[in-house]
């Protein structure tokens, strides 16, 4: 029986270094990007937020803090008076979460007690 393939077959390879060369610097890359992804992906961009609802930067924090206990206040009565009209385990929930604005609320006013201290 004839052989159809020569002994040993021929091949139009580049130089044995070179492909070494090459299959080194392939597994370099893919250890550095499944082990190491920090080096390879970009930094992230910087944080732009979005300027459709902006506070003017001139106001100043005791009036930002007057605005947002006044918001938790509002907050908590809407979550109360809406538990009024729930009943079982959905009640519950919601009066946590009215629990939970009024404590935002409460350390909200104590940092307005600290900056300006009740006459």
């Amino acid at each position: 029986m004839k052989k159809i393939t020569p002994d040993p077959p021929v091949t139009d390879l580049p130089h044995p270094d070179l492909e070494a060369q090459r299959l080194k610097q392939a597994a370099d890359r893919a250890l550095d990007f499944y082990l190491c992804p920090g080096l390879t992906q970009a930094p992230p961009a910087a944080r732009k937020p979005s300027t459709i609802f902006l506070v003017d930067p001139t106001v100043d924090n005791e009036t930002l803090l007057v605005h947002a206990c006044e918001s938790l206040a509002s907050a908590s009565i809407m979550a109360s008076d809406l538990a009024g009209f729930i009943d079982g385990p959905q009640r519950n929930s919601l009066l946590g979460i009215q629990q939970v604005i009024m404590l935002g609320e409460l350390a909200v006013n104590r940092v307005l007690d600290n900056l300006v201290p009740p006459a």
